[in-house]
């Protein structure tokens, strides 16, 4: 890369000694007479830092100072004075001035100030792109697995997530289907509008119109004023429509409408407003059978249902267990303020033996009463509801090489084996790893390294 210097100074012969000393250096050097050109010059083309002259007749070195950190905040500006002060420096510096050095500046200190300013620069923009990179994150950071199922889930995430298609999450209850909503928002071209969650089943049939296409005002008794709907309040955003096989019949139709022609009317009102929304919905009814009986209507099954993803079952990825255990304990540890430092080899046993008919939402309820009710930092199966312990002393007593005391295992036991079992089914890719375990390739890389799988075997 090469580094681009930027003198603003009304003197010639000073310029042209920064020239030649920073060039030797290997910067590019571009000259400015006055405030006024320099930030010209920096209207047009970029550069890494900026020397700057204190007094200069017109605009002085402050007021460009201020003026350039108005354009860019984070350019270094390296300040010149022949006739200030250190007080006058240290204002400057105050005002947001990287350095500041005295005219005329020797070579080699010069040389070391604007190339520390320069290294500065990079720091900035490597921690802006960073902080964008965060910001945008993986979309599916917030869904822990690593199964065969549900690593069919996260790619179907990112194949329909860039689309403006309607999907359709079927799945029962509890097992995260809102969180498969979220990924596709946040996978969406979308995703820096709103995500307006509606849940069908919570409201009766006419609450629920008004909920979703709003109403104006004088509308019914007690509209004094206009409201809009979540169709409305999601303009530009996704739409998640949660237990969508729970709207009454008549309400479908409206629906229907609003997805055909992209339109809908409030209550009260015969102006028809324009929608811009992409709808996301979830059921945990079978929709086909729904139909049959009548419940529900095929056009609107049809509109609804062009991508289709399964949110599977928690008895269906058993091995996601301890993964999920770890990532749960985590938050439900900072959520009532107690520290758990491991669980015991008879406690994820007995959790993978159950059959979780409420799914990871009924396991987040039993491990949240394991945490509050333990007496230690380590979760043992006394903390665990009957059922469960029920169902772990029907089965067969596992090998004494897995139930031995001598050493407890941890979370990091149940991450190095979920990262193993990650490897394995994507063929050691670390990419393709790093995308389904939702995290980025560099802490991929520093937990192969800390479990010692740096090298496949």
């Amino acid at each position: 890369m090469i580094k681009r210097l930027l003198v603003i100074d009304d003197e010639p012969g000073h310029r042209l000694m920064v020239r030649a000393v920073m060039e030797d250096n290997g910067w590019q050097v571009f000259e400015a007479a006055s405030g006024e050109d320099g930030l010209s010059f920096l209207g047009t083309d970029s550069v890494h830092v900026v020397l700057l002259d204190m007094r200069m007749p017109g605009m002085d070195g402050k007021e460009t100072l201020a003026r350039i950190l108005d354009i860019n905040p984070q350019l270094p500006v390296v300040m010149l004075t022949a006739y200030g002060t250190v007080g006058s420096a240290v204002e400057a510096m105050k005002k947001g001035a990287f350095d500041y050095l005295s005219k005329p500046a020797d070579n080699d200190e010069l040389a070391a100030v604007l190339e520390k300013a320069w290294e500065y620069s990079l720091l900035l923009a490597e921690n802006q792109n960073l902080r964008q990179k965060l910001g945008q994150g993986d979309p599916v950071q917030k869904i822990v697995g690593s199964s065969p199922a549900m690593l069919r889930v996260l790619d179907f995430i990112r194949q329909a997530g860039p689309s403006e298609a309607t999907v359709l999450v079927m799945g029962e209850s509890g097992t995260g289907k809102e969180l498969i909503a979220e990924a596709l928002h946040d996978a969406s071209l979308r995703r820096e509008k709103t995500l307006v969650k509606v849940n069908c089943a919570a409201l009766p049939g006419n609450l629920l119109e008004s909920e979703l296409f709003g109403y104006v005002k004088g509308a019914f008794t007690g509209a004094v004023k206009d409201k809009p709907g979540r169709f409305q309040l999601a303009r530009g955003g996704t739409l998640f429509l949660d237990e969508i096989g729970e709207m009454p019949v008549e309400l479908q139709a409206k629906l229907l409408r609003a997805l055909q022609e992209r339109v809908i009317e409030p209550l009260g009102s015969v102006r028809p407003v324009d929608v811009d929304v992409r709808i996301v919905a979830a059921t945990n009814r079978d929709l086909r059978k729904a139909i049959e009986q009548g419940d529900f209507r095929e056009d609107l099954f049809f509109r609804l249902n062009v991508l289709e993803v399964v949110s599977p079952p928690l008895r269906e990825r058993i091995d996601d267990i301890p993964l999920l255990v770890s990532r749960l304990v985590d938050k439900l540890s900072r959520k009532n303020r107690k520290e758990v430092r491991s669980v015991s080899p008879e406690f994820l046993d007995a959790l993978m033996a159950y059959h979780w008919p409420g799914n990871v939402r009924e396991l987040e309820n039993v491990l949240e009463r394991a945490l509050i009710l333990s007496r230690s930092d380590i979760l043992g199966p006394e903390s665990l509801p009957a059922q469960l312990l029920q169902v772990e002393e029907r089965r067969d007593p596992l090998p004494q090489r897995m139930v031995s005391t001598a050493l407890v295992p941890s979370f990091d036991d149940a991450e190095r084996e979920t990262l193993l079992k990650a490897l394995e089914a994507h063929n050691g890719h670390r990419e393709k790893t790093a995308d389904a375990l939702g995290i980025s390739r560099r802490t991929l890389q520093y937990k192969l390294k800390k479990f010692g799988l740096t090298r496949r075997s």
